[in-house]
Formats: structure tokens, C-alpha cells, sequence
């Protein structure tokens, strides 16, 4: 059971979790929608449930772990798996969208692979709370997932709010200048731009 220095911790962490729970909500209800920044709707839908999913699962065992007498580790397991579960059900909708590219997937694989380590750790720290409750380890392991996930979703909100890509990938792009080249080079196409007003003399 997670005591003494660890309860000032779970009694932090979930303030924290319930204010940017509360802020997200009011984000998503205020963000504009129309800007979707060349991404497809399930990964705006994704991106969404994963902040909702870091968040929830923070609150979930800070709470339970602050109830007298009650194994953090039983909740850390539930959240665990029940996150594990939706990351693959959110890789399966990415996948399975017309819409998503090579491109889009692997943006997404930052997401996806810090959110099953951090998941896994969490089941790891969760069974070796429940098998010895005494367990600095997988109280320490808990812990710092908790802080982990807090830091994930505030990634992720502010990812999905600005409509834009975060992962190290994309800034390097970014700073790169490669990420100017091809919006650029969007902005450019035959589609997108009216006719010059060259050609509009030559058509007269």
C-alpha cells in the first residue's frame, strides 16, 4: 500500500489530474474544428481519447490509492490493461481508416509507443504491489508512472488543440525547414492557386 511520502504524492497528482481533465473538456469545447491541419478525424479522435485515457487513469489510482487501507496495485492493473487494450483498439482504428498515410502513422508511433511503456511499466508496478504491498519498487514504479502519464496528456492536449504535431520527428522537420518546404509546396499546387494575372491576360 502506498503510504506516508507517497500519499502527499497521490494526493497531488490526482489534484492535477482533475484540473487538466477539467480543462480539457473546455478545450475540446472551444477549439476550433474546422482546422484539422492535414490530419484525419480518427487521429484527432485518438488524440483526444489518449489525453482523456493518461488523465483518467492518473485520477483512477491516486483516488483509490488514497482510500485506508486499499492496494494501489489493484487499480493500477485494472487502468493498465484497460489502456493497453485501447492503445491497440486506436492503432487498429488509425490503420483501418481510408485517410491515414504512411505519413500520419508514423507521427503517431510516439503516442503509441509511450503510451504502451508507460502502461506497461504501470501493470509491471501493479502486480508487484499486489503480490508483496510492502513493495518499494512497484510503489516507486507506480509513481513515477503517474507523473509519466500526467506529462503525456499534457503533451497530447496541447498537440490536439493546436492541431499540430509535437513528436520529436516533426520538430526536427520543423527546425529543418523541411516542414515549410512542403506546406509551400501545398500552398503551390495547380489546385489551390487561383490563375496568375499573366495568364489571365494571355487567355483574352
Amino acid at each position: 500500500m502506498l503510504t506516508g511520502a507517497y500519499q502527499g504524492l497521490l494526493t497531488a497528482v490526482a489534484t492535477a489530474a482533475a484540473a487538466l481533465t477539467g480543462l480539457l473538456f473546455v478545450a475540446l469545447s472551444i477549439a476550433p474544428r474546422s482546422r484539422a491541419a492535414g490530419y484525419p478525424a480518427v487521429i484527432r479522435d485518438v488524440r483526444a481519447a489518449a489525453c482523456l485515457l493518461a488523465f483518467t487513469n492518473v485520477l483512477t489510482v491516486s483516488l483509490f490509492g488514497l482510500v485506508p487501507g486499499t492496494n494501489a496495485g489493484y487499480p493500477a492493473l485494472v487502468t493498465s490493461v484497460t489502456g493497453l487494450m485501447f492503445t491497440a483498439a486506436g492503432l487498429r482504428s488509425i490503420i483501418a481508416s481510408p485517410q491515414t498515410t504512411l505519413s500520419h502513422l508514423r507521427q503517431q508511433a510516439s503516442l503509441i509507443v509511450l503510451l504502451v511503456m508507460a502502461l506497461g511499466f504501470e501493470l509491471g508496478g501493479g502486480i508487484r504491489l499486489i503480490a508483496r504491498p510492502d513493495s518499494p519498487g512497484g510503489a516507486q514504479t507506480v509513481s513515477y508512472v503517474l507523473v509519466g502519464l500526467l506529462l503525456i496528456g499534457i503533451a497530447r492536449a496541447w498537440e490536439l488543440v493546436s492541431d499540430r504535431d509535437t513528436g520529436i520527428l516533426s520538430s526536427i522537420a520543423v527546425l529543418t525547414g523541411r516542414d515549410h518546404a512542403d506546406q509551400d509546396s501545398v500552398a503551390a499546387s495547380p489546385d489551390d492557386v487561383a490563375a496568375s494575372p499573366t495568364e489571365a491576360d494571355n487567355s483574352k
